[in-house]
């Protein structure tokens, strides 16, 4: 049976594959600067567990089965960080993906969003790798909205549980929710409430 199967069947095994993936390739301990500015004293890089086999299958598994439950139609985000998601959501069984680019690109068909073209029946299900203040994700949702697509929900693959989430669901006026959390994979860090 193949990775995507297996988790498929089991998204509880899933989900720890998936935080056992994050915490091996992807958390990285050491002074950085994110994408906000902020300064931070670690760094989860969910690309370096979504570009291997284990890590999107887990992922694929469990954004499909989200999409599903949703209803979801279509899923994508803003592209660098939501592409590895998106793609393993569709491996997953998800319908079909798009991309968003960060603005319409002056040749070709000129579009923003890429992809299959995205009808006015189609629910979207906005995805990203990891979530902070939200900035790539409302992007996202606000290129959707521009152009009358309709959001069902949100997902991201962890959630730094900086504030992005609130932000995410009123943006979008739709359900928002991680597939993991910083809680789960470095529980221990500096900043870790409580």
């Amino acid at each position: 049976m193949d990775a995507l199967a297996e988790c498929s069947r089991d998204l509880a095994r899933a989900r720890e594959q998936l935080v056992s993936e994050l915490r091996e390739h992807s958390l990285v301990i050491g002074e950085v600067t994110l994408v906000s500015g902020a300064r931070a004293a670690y760094y989860v890089d969910a690309r370096r567990t979504l570009l291997r086999p284990r890590g999107f299958a887990a992922a694929g598994a469990l954004l499909a089965a989200q999409v599903a439950k949703w209803g979801g139609t279509a899923v994508g985000g803003m592209t660098l960080g939501a592409d590895p998601v998106a793609c393993a959501a569709l491996a997953g069984g998800a319908p079909k993906a798009f991309i968003v680019r960060k603005e319409a690109k002056p040749h070709g068909l000129q579009r923003r969003i890429e992809g299959p073209a995205l009808t006015p029946e189609d629910r979207c299900v906005v995805v990203e790798d990891v979530v902070t203040t939200g900035g790539s994700t409302l992007a996202a949702i606000a290129a959707l909205h521009d152009e009358g697509h309709e959001i069902c929900g949100v997902v991201s693959v962890l959630d730094r549980l900086a504030g992005g989430g609130p932000a995410i669901e009123g943006a979008a006026g739709a359900p928002y929710m991680a597939l993991t959390t910083i809680d789960d994979v470095y529980p221990d860090r500096p900043d870790a409430g409580g």
